[in-house]
């Protein structure tokens, strides 16, 4: 069962590195997990700006935007760009609220993976 205090030993370590100089983190389930969420949240933000800029999405600002924003693309013709965001959306959860990830490694695999192709897409 993963100890969310790992969390916040990393935001610690993150939070005291001096803008510019490399970080040294302890790989651990709080790394992998925090590894998901900043692949993800560089997909969705990538793609709320495109969606902004060229497909006429208004952003709320709220955590309503990622199903918006899926069903934004999907109402554009964009059917894999709005499935892989809302996979990303839910690995992003998984990781974020579970106490239990099965097949973590293979999870951060796959939403490297995803991510990449979302931003490669746009």
């Amino acid at each position: 069962m993963f100890d969310g205090r790992e969390f916040l030993e990393l935001a610690r370590v993150l939070s005291t590195a001096t803008p510019g100089t490399p970080v040294t983190v302890r790989g651990s389930e709080a790394t992998a997990r925090n590894a998901v969420g900043r692949a993800c949240y560089a997909a969705f933000g990538q793609a709320r700006t495109y969606a902004i800029q060229h497909l006429g999405f208004a952003s709320t600002g709220t955590a309503a935007n990622h199903g918006r924003l899926a069903a934004h693309y999907r109402m554009h013709g964009m059917q894999p760009i709005a499935t892989l965001l809302r996979d990303l959306r839910q690995w992003r959860n998984e990781c974020d609220y579970e106490d239990v990830v099965p097949r973590l490694s293979t999870v951060v695999s796959d939403v490297l993976r995803d991510a990449a192709i979302v931003i490669h897409r746009l």
